[in-house]
């Protein structure tokens, strides 16, 4: 199963469901971050709390530098990819040359999860501290989920990794919609908690850091590190990553499949983030209505990553995924006209992003599983990980700047349809079957 090379004796079948179970935790451990804190409270908080530092004119100076405070939180995010370029495949490379990733992967989780709740003491006008704990847990989430998603080649075979990812996914969704309710009740009724408004979304942050940390140590005690033979020193940061896109051209074919990835994944985290700006600013929607179609779509992403990984056994990974290509862009094209002021029907467009949302990112990473060659599970990985989290630029550019020329949101939304056109042409150019035979991976009946 494509670890053939590895010093450890291969695991049996209970042994494997087992490590199986405990990944998934992790996905649920670690998904209410990304829910909770990134998605619905942290960015409006923070800024917030930098507009209070802000000067008269409405900027604030973090290292002398002038920033306007209503951009500090994108400028942290940006920053903390940045941090994420240079650390993930410098961890990747050291994964792979020891075998040693349950440490790694400890380290990075409980940093994260260790500055997400210290996010509670982010009140008054203390910005450079909610932008230092953004930029550590933000990086420490994408190295550990580097880590994380470079286990599936590892605990499952070949034929249980559309099913197997789809899973993990389904857990993180379903984590995300339970914290989410429950901090939900918490922020709308503060008052009768007798909290601050400012002071339920600290808790509401906090909690997400303790969720994170209390739960992965499910996957920390039942995953199994794998010896590797020893290998080269890791180089630092961009020179990894550099040697890593070097040998990455040994696998055309896989290096094919992660172009197609990153083009259509672009389309997907654009949608993702601007939705929202599409409902407040073109819609006219409320703060109420476009939270509660951030948590529909997180409870029906668990039915959609779940049926779209039945639907994989049937016809394949790659074809499954080409048909949530298909209605990505459908989607899309019902976004364009949807009426101002209708609330309704922007619930039914997050339900049909919810429903194609989990299925596309599951089967993607399971398919990327398949190509990566024995012994660079965490190296190629990061690569991939970069491409979800890194390379998402393009289209919010490409939305901005559609925006700006014709002063339309739909206009704005309707333009992402061409990553997934694109993006569908490239994978149907992939030849799967021969791409895992060629990264010297048994090849699927299905695939």
């Amino acid at each position: 199963m494509g670890t053939d090379t590895l010093r450890t004796p291969p695991a049996d079948g209970a042994d494997l469901r087992r490590e199986q179970r405990g990944w998934y935790f992790y996905d649920w451990a670690c998904s209410v971050y990304s829910t909770s804190v990134l998605t619905v409270f942290l960015g409006p908080y923070l800024t917030s709390v930098a507009e209070s530092a802000a000067d008269a004119d409405g900027y604030v100076h973090p290292l002398g530098v002038p920033v306007r405070a209503g951009a500090f939180f994108a400028y942290s995010v940006s920053l903390s990819v940045i941090v994420a370029v240079l650390v993930m495949p410098l961890v990747g490379a050291a994964a792979d040359r020891t075998g040693r990733k349950k440490p790694l992967l400890a380290a990075a989780a409980y940093t994260g999860a260790g500055a997400t709740t210290a996010m509670f003491f982010l009140d008054g006008d203390r910005y450079l501290l909610g932008g230092a704990l953004l930029i550590v847990a933000n990086a420490a989430q994408s190295v550990a989920m580097m880590l994380y998603n470079s286990y599936l080649p590892q605990i499952a075979p070949p034929e249980q990794r559309d099913a197997v990812s789809s899973r993990g996914w389904a857990f993180g969704y379903a984590a995300g919609s339970l914290v989410l309710v429950v901090n939900l009740v918490l922020y709308t009724g503060h008052d009768g908690f007798g909290l601050s408004e400012g002071t339920a979304v600290r808790i509401c942050l906090a909690s997400a850091g303790l969720w994170w940390g209390a739960f992965a140590l499910i996957p920390l005690t039942r995953l199994r590190d794998r010896r590797h033979s020893a290998g080269k020193a890791a180089l630092p940061g961009f020179r990894q990553l550099a040697a890593t896109v070097r040998d990455m051209r040994r696998h055309p074919l896989t290096l094919a499949f992660l172009l197609a990835y990153l083009v259509y994944n672009d389309g997907i985290q654009t949608v993702i983030s601007q939705a929202s700006v599409y409902g407040s600013e073109e819609l006219g929607l409320g703060q109420s209505t476009l939270i509660g179609a951030v948590l529909l779509v997180q409870v029906l992403a668990v039915a959609g990553a779940l049926t779209m990984g039945r639907l994989a056994r049937t016809y394949g990974a790659k074809r499954t995924i080409l048909g949530s290509l298909v209605a990505w862009t459908v989607t899309l094209a019902a976004g364009f006209f949807l009426p101002a002021g209708a609330p309704v029907w922007f619930f039914v467009l997050a339900a049909g992003i919810g429903l194609v949302l989990g299925g596309s990112q599951a089967l993607s990473r399971s398919l990327f599983s398949h190509l990566v060659p024995p012994g660079k599970e965490a190296e190629y990985f990061s690569a991939y990980e970069l491409s979800d989290r890194g390379m998402s630029w393009l289209g919010p550019l490409l939305f901005g700047l559609t925006y700006q020329l014709t002063g339309s949101y739909r206009d704005a939304i309707i333009s992402l349809v061409v990553f997934f056109v694109l993006g569908f042409v490239l994978l149907a150019r992939v030849p799967v079957r021969r791409a895992v035979a060629k990264a010297g991976n048994p090849v699927p009946d299905r695939i």
